[in-house]
């Protein structure tokens, strides 16, 4: 029996990073936290051929500062593919909900402005356990994402 989508052509999932340059935008507010995001998130890069020269790293004071750096080097045509790492934590007041969605939504925008993948690895959790927990599997995912749309953008 035929496959029902035999005469479309599919362009197939490419996790292969050799020769992409990725950047990627750390906010130190939590720290730790972006420190696990980045520890997954490099040793993924390494295990999908990513060389660690062509890796650049920016770190910013928080969250909202992510989405500036992230448009500065997306406009510099220097990257395949950008990763956002960060963590905005839910205090006692609606500061949280402001910090998480304008730093998610600054990313998005420069995403689609830039046209240049953006792998959004900002956490937004109830509670520190919480992104502790999650957080080397989260910058494991964006390095595979970031890899992934890089070599997709470039077969379309």
């Amino acid at each position: 029996m035929a496959k029902k989508y035999d005469n479309i052509t599919e362009i197939e999932k490419n996790l292969d990073g050799e020769g992409l340059h990725i950047g990627i935008v750390m906010s130190r507010f939590n720290i730790d936290i972006g420190e696990g995001l980045l520890g997954g998130c490099v040793t993924e890069l390494d295990k999908l051929g990513v060389q660690q020269s062509d890796v650049t790293l920016v770190t910013v004071p928080g969250a909202l500062e992510v989405p500036l750096a992230l448009e500065k080097m997306a406009l510099s045509d220097s990257y395949d593919a950008l990763i956002a790492l960060g963590a905005v934590v839910r205090g006692d007041t609606y500061h949280f909900e402001i910090v998480a969605n304008e730093s998610c939504s600054g990313i998005t925008q420069v995403q689609l402005d830039s046209g240049v993948p953006i792998a959004n690895g900002m956490l937004t959790t109830d509670t520190e356990e919480q992104a502790l927990a999650r957080m080397a599997i989260k910058g494991a995912d964006c390095a595979r994402v970031a890899v992934e749309m890089a070599n997709l953008l470039q077969k379309i």
